[in-house]
């Protein structure tokens, strides 16, 4: 059967369902079906993700895994260095091996053909963007291998396919580098269209702002690798508990951080999962100290202030830089909550109207004024927020 309606397909079906979980399979069974001996297919895609090199989606007689890449050190894991992948990205030109003999040196392709397999080729695809890696690959079972003519339809049927994954792998780098760079929330609301200056949303919800103690004089004896890996060190404590608990970093600033969780009609919960994150953050500070100690380097100490308030959601910035963040009383009272940190030597500060909605326990710490805000406000700690021997 020919190729000559392939196109057709691919267009009608990528039109009801692009994703390339689904596309893949049913394009791998149009090809079974138009007479090519197709027993095992992978899609491998690059992304742009910090922690993710890309996906892999490998189809096996009808049954499809998924895999995702780790980005860091791929280029020299053995995985890569020793398969076919890596020889077409480097020559960019298709790949084939007949399975009649041992391929020690490649073994994927020697554990395909203790499975049967006679045949393997691979192809890269004609992405308009060729630094990122993407390629599809083909075995067979059939007897013989895969005839010339075969290879060349499964080529063009490449090519095909080509413009659909490239379509879905710059989605998923456009969403990937919001996710990343902006914040999930903000993402969403940027790769939906909400991008017009000014354009601002009023939302509830309880406020997140923390600081790294003694960050200049630890910037001034440090190479700046060393301060590089500290602050890492620092937002992972506190970024892992913030994402657990289904809050947004929303930006870094310098050795500080700001981040929200949305109350969506229910005040209490978000400022509980907020207090929750605190904790986590604290232990997390705690573990990372212990370490440092053993290493003989100097524990950290942070100021945490949590506070509850309305807030303005959206652009602010100039024509031609906007920057997705909160603007709002809210966000000032908060600020200024973590600055009484150092003051008072509390790692954590919450404010009056965060502990009115919270139903964590917390302790009282008196009336006390915060710069530029009056009157005084009421301002509480929680009881695990005593023990970290840095401060």
């Amino acid at each position: 059967m020919s190729l000559a309606d392939l196109g057709g397909w691919l267009a009608r079906q990528a039109a009801a369902d692009p994703a390339l979980a689904t596309l893949h399979p049913a394009f791998c069974q149009a090809l079974l079906d138009r007479g090519l001996p197709v027993w095992r297919s992978t899609l491998g895609l690059e992304t742009l993700h910090p922690e993710i090199s890309g996906t892999q989606l490998i189809w096996l007689a009808g049954t499809l895994e998924e895999t995702e890449a780790e980005r860091r050190g791929i280029l020299t894991r053995p995985d890569y260095v020793n398969s076919p992948t890596r020889i077409v990205d480097q020559s960019g030109q298709p790949f084939r091996r007949r399975l009649d003999r041992p391929a020690p040196e490649l073994p994927l392709l020697e554990a395909l053909r203790g499975r049967g397999a006679t045949d393997y080729a691979m192809f890269p695809l004609p992405f308009i963007d060729q630094s990122l890696t993407s390629v599809i690959s083909f075995a067979t079972l059939a007897p013989g291998g895969f005839a010339d003519a075969q290879l060349a339809e499964l080529e063009d049927a490449a090519r095909l396919l080509s413009p659909y994954a490239e379509r879905q792998v710059l989605r998923r780098i456009a969403i990937d580098l919001l996710d990343t760079y902006v914040g999930h929330s903000a993402g969403e609301k940027v790769f939906a269209g909400q991008v017009q200056r000014g354009d601002i949303e009023s939302i509830y919800a309880a406020l997140w702002f923390c600081d790294l103690r003694g960050f200049t004089r630890l910037s001034d004896r440090e190479t700046r690798e060393t301060v590089i890996e500290i602050l890492n060190d620092w937002f992972e404590a506190m970024a892992e508990p913030i994402a657990e608990q289904r809050g947004e970093i929303l930006k870094f600033m310098g050795d500080g951080m700001l981040a929200i969780f949305a109350a969506d009609g229910d005040p209490a919960a978000a400022c509980d999962r907020a207090l929750d994150a605190a904790e986590g953050a604290w232990r997390a500070v705690e573990a990372l100290n212990r370490q440092r100690r053993e290493a003989a380097r100097a524990p950290l100490a942070f100021g945490l202030a949590l506070h509850l308030g309305e807030v303005g959601f959206g652009n602010i910035g100039s024509r031609r830089r906007l920057d997705f963040t909160v603007i709002g009383a809210a966000v000032n009272h908060a600020s200024r909550l973590q600055e009484l940190t150092k003051a008072l030597g509390r790692p954590l500060l919450v404010s009056e109207e965060f502990a009115a909605a919270t139903t964590r326990p917390l302790q009282p710490l008196g009336h006390h004024t915060l710069r530029d805000v009056t009157p005084a406000a009421a301002l509480f700690t929680a009881d695990w927020a005593t023990s970290l021997d840095a401060l």
